[in-house]
């Protein structure tokens, strides 16, 4: 009896509580079925395979992002400084500082006054840079694809569709 009483207060606190919720202030049925949501969950994925792919490397994902900004850069001959670097991959700039210093101590970039403007330091991969950037580059544009490939031959107008976010 004891049980059958027990089972009957739990289903009337229950039956109390459903009686009291409020409705959801969401604007969409699921989850799912919100865009933010799904980007959100998708970038995380995204950023838990690469780093995973990349700490093969002992890389981070933000510091294989400012080996490919510096190198990004200045594939031209032209100089990056931190600064561009930051800018280019919308990092912190303090951030962006204190991840060139560490690749510098790993002999992966060189820091160097700039040429005009004391202030500024330009940065430039290495010979060990390029060849981890090389690296890196493979694994985790292998990464990317195997992320990507359920949407086979769509790929490059999803790709336009996020340009087009990121324009904005």
């Amino acid at each position: 009896m004891a049980t059958k009483k027990g089972t009957s207060k739990k289903a009337a606190k229950k039956k109390a509580r459903k009686a009291t919720a409020k409705p959801h202030p969401f604007s969409f049925e699921n989850p799912e079925d919100n865009a933010g949501f799904l980007l959100w969950q998708i970038s995380m994925r995204w950023q838990r395979t690469t780093n995973d792919a990349l700490g093969t490397l002992e890389l981070t994902h933000t510091q294989f992002i400012v080996l490919a900004a510096a190198a990004w850069l200045t594939r031209k001959g032209a100089m990056a400084t931190q600064t561009d670097i930051a800018n280019h991959a919308q990092l912190d700039k303090m951030m962006t500082s204190k991840i060139v210093r560490n690749l510098q101590e790993r002999g992966f970039v060189e820091r160097a006054e700039h040429e005009t403007d004391s202030r500024a330091k330009t940065v430039m991969l290495t010979a060990d840079g390029q060849t981890i950037l090389n690296r890196a580059l493979r694994l985790v544009e292998a990464s990317d694809k195997t992320l990507f490939e359920p949407l086979g031959n769509t790929t490059e107008e999803f790709t336009a569709q996020l340009r087009v976010l990121w324009t904005e």
